[in-house]
């Protein structure tokens, strides 16, 4: 049930639907997240909006995921690198992207009207 933020330049404008969908199938095939649980979101930035190295493009892609506790390392290394290989089929070099995960205790999620997602049957394993 990952919450996740794409913040990148004005190349995505025209390809909103590929990169919302690239980034969606990495959480997916890492995460073993069910295909429907959706929660991405993208930002595209003019130049004057955000402050990058001088060394990064408009391609400067920057993701981060908000997850719950509990991946595993490898499952982690997985999520990279699917991020990576999925953004660059659309043109993203790899070394323009920057995965952030900012991992949370399942208390500190209210879901489903209210309720903390650790008292919730969420459908599929995070301890991967």
């Amino acid at each position: 049930m990952p919450s996740t933020r794409i913040s990148t330049g004005r190349w995505a404008r025209s390809r909103a639907p590929e990169v919302l969908e690239a980034v969606q199938a990495a959480l997916a095939e890492a995460l073993k997240i069910p295909e429907t649980d959706r929660d991405v979101v993208l930002d595209v930035y003019d130049p004057s909006h955000r402050i990058i190295r001088p060394t990064r493009s408009d391609f400067f892609t920057r993701i981060e995921v908000t997850l719950f506790t509990g991946r595993s390392m490898t499952a982690k290394r997985q999520l990279y690198s699917a991020l990576v290989q999925n953004l660059s089929a659309l043109g993203v070099p790899p070394d323009e992207v920057k995965t952030v995960l900012i991992e949370v205790p399942a208390e500190n999620w209210g879901l489903q009207g209210g309720k903390p997602a650790s008292e919730i049957d969420l459908g599929f394993e995070v301890n991967v």
